[in-house]
């Protein structure tokens, strides 16, 4: 059963044994917010573009359905890709969806302790309980610990 809690803490100073989790979109453009954070710190972009370049290329296409709801892995990070470019903003249902790929990634790992910010909650303003209720819909009887980060507030 999901265990879904909050820790006022810096997403990239959780233990090593949490996977990472956030939003990207599917032109990797990762220039501002949290990507950007993953980016300079893990290299996120060229490793996408190294592990994935068929699906990245596909991508690029713009005769082909949208990419959105998909969720890359790389090495410690996952990513949900929830639009197709950085300019434009998730719908709950490509979150859905790419929270749907999350947890068969999930399931076939073996990955029972993740850590996030509020996806989708910042640049991409969607409501963090419309999101909650999302996650919780998708992963309610699986077997997963998701610590939710919040930055602590400065004095």
């Amino acid at each position: 059963m999901v265990y879904l809690h909050y820790k006022e803490c810096d997403l990239f100073s959780v233990p090593d044994d949490y996977i990472l989790v956030h939003c990207i979109s599917a032109d990797l453009a990762m220039g501002k917010g949290i990507a950007l954070q993953f980016e300079k710190k893990f290299g996120t972009k060229t490793h996408l573009v190294q592990k994935y370049k068929t699906r990245v290329d596909r991508w690029d296409n713009d005769t082909v359905p949208g990419p959105a709801g998909e969720c890359l892995r790389d090495g410690r990070v996952l990513n949900l890709v929830t639009k197709r470019n950085y300019w434009q903003k998730p719908t709950l249902s490509t979150l859905r969806k790419a929270l749907e790929d999350m947890r068969k990634i999930c399931y076939v790992a073996g990955i029972t302790k993740v850590a996030m910010p509020r996806i989708g909650c910042g640049l991409d303003r969607l409501e963090w309980q419309r999101v909650y209720e999302q996650i919780e819909s998708v992963f309610g009887l699986f077997n997963i610990e998701i610590m939710v980060c919040d930055l602590p507030i400065s004095k």
